[in-house]
């Protein structure tokens, strides 16, 4: 056998301990492959700069395309760590992520949307209401997000803020990132009744269902979105078990929606909320907490050994969150649900 046809696939993937395999072809990365094939791999960028995708290999060999190493560094990856977003398979390969269950992933789907609504909730925070056309129902879990498909290919990731019993249309929150290609756009040429080109659901932040550990839900900036969604679908399902928002902002505008998180603590009697303010001015008459928002969780809950935490916003936050929490504060890696938004880098 040749070096070039040797390592010619497809080759087979197995994930343990789910016993969940799929297969990949000639060249192709493990993670589009699954998505594919509707298995619900954990991600979030899918272009090797968050981490999330992370996951230890067990038998097998594969490849590395271009990634960051504080998404895998060369030590982990020394100790059979991959990142499934662009490791290639050389042989069949057999992968341990306990995040896998036996729920199929929710198809991807590309569909044109119409911007029904522009409603500016900050300075700097848009919420953006798209209609989806009607005999076409995107199916997702609250949490996840979609991609704008631009003009010239490049795309912009934005999670749900409504759960999905709250559609058929989709809900938004999108930051100015001045200079940024589309936020620009969406923040002085947008109109109602704009088509744009979406596609999804992407990701693998969502509620974990068969647990009852009680969460922290961690949100910074509008990282809140997902969060959002996530509190609807447990009100609309009756999801008891208790969880604490932790949201932070620089100055108390940031928390766009805070009267809405008040409004749902009258009706969710599990949910407790905790605003953090880094930056407050004196005219902000701030006398909440302050500081960083992760660190908030770490002087409430020195030991999280028996929960779950949902962390999404600045990337900066997340990763914060996930080394302090698991070195501080016991808390399984595995529990550690993340969505980063590398959004915030909106490109030129």
């Amino acid at each position: 056998m040749t070096a070039s046809t040797a390592n010619a696939g497809p080759f087979q993937i197995t994930v343990q301990p789910s016993g969940r395999s799929f297969s990949v072809d000639s060249g192709e990365a493990i993670l589009p492959a699954a998505i594919r094939q509707g298995i619900g791999m954990p991600y979030g960028c899918k272009d090797g700069a968050c981490g999330s995708c992370k996951c230890k290999k067990l038998e097998g060999s594969v490849v590395h395309g271009p990634h960051q190493s504080k998404a895998l560094s060369a030590e982990e990856e020394a100790n059979g760590l991959i990142l499934t977003c662009c490791a290639v398979p050389q042989t069949d390969v057999v992968l341990e992520s306990r995040q896998v269950t036996d729920e199929s992933a929710f198809p991807v789907r590309k569909m044109p949307s119409r911007v029904s609504s522009l409603e500016k909730v900050s300075h700097d925070v848009m919420i953006v209401k798209l209609q989806l056309p009607a005999n076409d129902t995107l199916r997702y879990h609250a949490g996840q997000y979609i991609e704008f498909i631009l003009r010239d290919g490049a795309r912009r990731s934005y999670s749900m803020a409504n759960a999905p019993h709250n559609g058929p249309g989709v809900e938004l929150h999108i930051r100015h990132m001045p200079g940024g290609k589309f936020t620009d756009h969406v923040f002085t040429a947008m109109k109602e009744k704009e088509i744009l080109r979406v596609e999804g659901p992407f990701g693998s932040f969502y509620l974990r269902e068969d647990s009852d550990k009680p969460m922290i839900l961690l949100a910074s900036g509008t990282g809140f979105a997902p969060i959002k969604a996530l509190l609807e679908h447990m009100q609309f399902k009756g999801i008891q078990r208790p969880a604490t928002l932790y949201w932070g902002g620089r100055r108390p505008g940031d928390l766009y929606m805070d009267a809405w998180v008040r409004e749902r603590l009258a009706d969710m009697p599990n949910l407790q909320y905790v605003p953090v303010v880094s930056d407050a001015l004196p005219e902000d008459n701030w006398t909440g907490r302050t500081g960083f928002v992760h660190r908030a969780v770490i002087e409430d809950h020195p030991d999280l050994s028996a929960y779950q935490v949902y962390a999404c916003g600045a990337p900066i936050v997340v990763d914060s969150a996930r080394a302090e929490y698991s070195a501080k504060c016991q808390l399984p890696a595995e529990e550690f649900f993340a969505d980063s938004f590398t959004t915030e880098a909106d490109k030129h």
